[in-house]
């Protein structure tokens, strides 16, 4: 699993420089993992909004992509950035969306092999409506580009509403973007997986109601559906959990049992690499 980290030192033995965005992969499985740190030409030393971190991470035919909120250096904005290196080097786009603060792709398994035959062509991707990655929004959007053209800004198409036969419509207009989830004044940060044991999209979201640093104190909810675009259920849901359930939060694909049942959270709970083991009862 390659993951990115904020703020942070890295897994043991830590970087000497504490990082704004820094890189790691993590080996083994969900009980005896170990984490190693990767050194790359994009790490940076800006804390909180001052430097680009990652918000989604997707590998696809080989190539490492990342969404980097704070793409303005001020908490707005998020550009696309890619590597062909398992993370050691990396290519900035030369464009940004302006109108998310939070984008993050949709995983669907080891170097995208388990994306659904319907969805094969396309790569997904969701944020909350905001450009500021600390503001909430009332709904969340669905974005997606064809596989191949991940980093052209003019292949890109915007979920906006479904037809008479529920099929979605999609636009290459922001403007015309629609809502794939509602929730006024709680839509935030997030992680979304599929499970393709249970054929249901996965969506872990942060609770940013009360106005808590959920890295230390909150709640989050788990959403499933057929589809990226819904309808949406509701799994679990707290206001408070027994730990800070973190500022992001997501289930890999790889920590799934086959049926998929048993999986794995993992979050930034209590500012750590954390995992919580979790079973699905149908």
């Amino acid at each position: 699993l390659y993951t990115a980290y904020g703020d942070g030192y890295g897994f043991d033995p830590i970087v000497p420089t504490k990082l704004g965005l820094g890189f790691a992969r993590v080996i083994g499985g969900p009980a005896d993992f170990t984490g190693e740190n990767i050194r790359s030409d994009a790490e940076n030393t800006g804390m909180g909004r001052a430097g680009k971190k990652a918000s989604g991470i997707l590998m696809v035919d080989g190539v490492l992509y990342i969404w980097a909120r704070n793409a303005d250096n001020n908490g707005h904005h998020c550009q696309l950035a890619w590597s062909r290196d398992y993370a050691r080097t990396w290519m900035w786009s030369d464009w940004k969306f302006t109108q998310f603060g939070y984008l993050t792709f949709i995983n669907f398994g080891m170097n995208y092999t388990g994306v659904r035959d319907v969805h094969e062509g396309y790569v997904y991707m969701v944020s909350h409506d905001h450009p500021s990655a600390y503001e909430p929004a009332d709904r969340f959007i669905l974005a997606r580009a064809p596989r191949e053209g991940i980093t052209n800004r003019n292949a890109y198409e915007f979920f906006q509403t479904l037809d008479s036969d529920d099929n979605p419509i999609w636009t290459k207009d922001i403007d015309g973007r629609g809502a794939v989830f509602t929730n006024p004044g709680g839509c935030l940060r997030s992680g979304m997986s599929y499970n393709a044991g249970l054929k249901r999209y996965l969506w872990w979201q942060q609770n940013p109601r009360h106005g808590e640093d959920t890295r230390r104190k909150g709640g989050f909810g788990i959403y499933d559906a057929p589809e990226p675009w819904g309808p949406w259920t509701t799994v679990y849901d707290t206001p408070a959990w027994d730990v800070g359930p973190g500022e992001t939060a997501a289930l890999p694909t790889p920590w799934m049992s086959a049926d998929g049942k048993t999986c794995h959270l993992v979050f930034s709970g209590n500012d750590n690499f954390s995992v919580r083991k979790v079973v699905f009862t149908l």
